[in-house]
């Protein structure tokens, strides 16, 4: 029996073929693309339900970037219609998962901060109640070409099914601060200094910000779990082009997150993480 995926796109260029050939590559992953907005319909509940798992890979919500393509107010806040399907696919469980520039979406929107987890920032602002300066970028369209690095996998998860040894990869990789990690279930960890002089300042920071950007020394934390109402999620900043949708761990650790996700153990869990922190004072 086949996963059946909703993947939603646009927002951020790809290569459409590349992307597609990795899920030819995937037996039992039938994926079903969908571009923002249009994406926010098939998100209601009367369709959203067909779907074993969501992959998100748009860049959405970002204020003066793409507000045709994601309908966002012009302070990044969601459609009400999208609000409402996100909220509803947390409360039916829908497993979720995050490539890229994904995480980078809907910046000041608190609840899709909570479901990637994520301590990527698009210019210094406030998180968590602390000032921090915005994320470091390497690769994409930058200046800096995407880094090469061996990941390490963190314990035993089905995520990590055949990714014992780990792998190496040449992507796109973001400097982001410590603090998330409290709040994910680590899986991978990539083996590259995570400092500000290995990375590019923040491209959508205002150019004073970029003229005296600075960072402290990172998380190499790249593949997390997380929980978001009932819904597992797997969150990455890796999956930006050709060279990652070709390599062959990637592809293996995209399918076994999209099948774990889709799995009742991985339900129980999120509700289970959710429950207990709605308990805590």
């Amino acid at each position: 029996m086949s996963l059946e995926v909703l993947v939603v796109t646009r927002g951020h260029a790809f290569d459409h073929n590349a992307f597609l050939e990795m899920f030819d590559a995937m037996p039992g992953v039938n994926p079903t693309l969908v571009d923002q907005p249009a994406a926010q319909i098939v998100l209601q509940p009367e369709s959203a339900g067909e779907y074993d798992a969501v992959l998100f890979y748009d860049m959405s919500g970002i204020p003066g970037i793409g507000l045709v393509h994601d309908r966002a107010g012009a302070d990044g806040a969601p459609p009400e219609r999208f609000r409402i399907a996100v909220e509803g696919l947390l409360a039916r469980g829908t497993g979720l998962v995050l490539l890229n520039h994904a995480t980078v979406s809907w910046p000041y929107w608190p609840l899709w901060r909570r479901i990637s987890g994520t301590s990527f920032m698009l210019r210094q602002g406030t998180l968590d109640g602390t000032v921090v300066p915005g994320s470091g970028y390497r690769g994409g369209h930058g200046p800096l070409p995407n880094a090469t690095v061996h990941l390490h996998p963190q314990g035993n998860h089905p995520v990590l099914d055949g990714l014992e040894a780990g792998f190496e990869i040449t992507d796109e990789l973001y400097l982001k601060t410590t603090g998330f990690e409290s709040s994910v279930l680590p899986l991978m960890r990539a083996g590259y200094d995570f400092v500000a002089g290995n990375f590019s300042p923040p491209p959508l920071a205002p150019s004073a910000e970029q003229a005296t950007w600075d960072h402290p020394p990172g998380s190499d934390l790249v593949v997390w779990a997380n929980a978001a109402g009932s819904s597992p999620v797997v969150a990455t900043d890796l999956g930006d082009g050709p060279s990652a949708y070709a390599n062959e761990g990637f592809r293996r650790l995209l399918r076994n997150a999209l099948t774990w996700v889709s799995g009742e153990p991985a339900r129980r869990w999120a509700a289970d993480i959710s429950g207990r922190a709605a308990q805590q004072p």
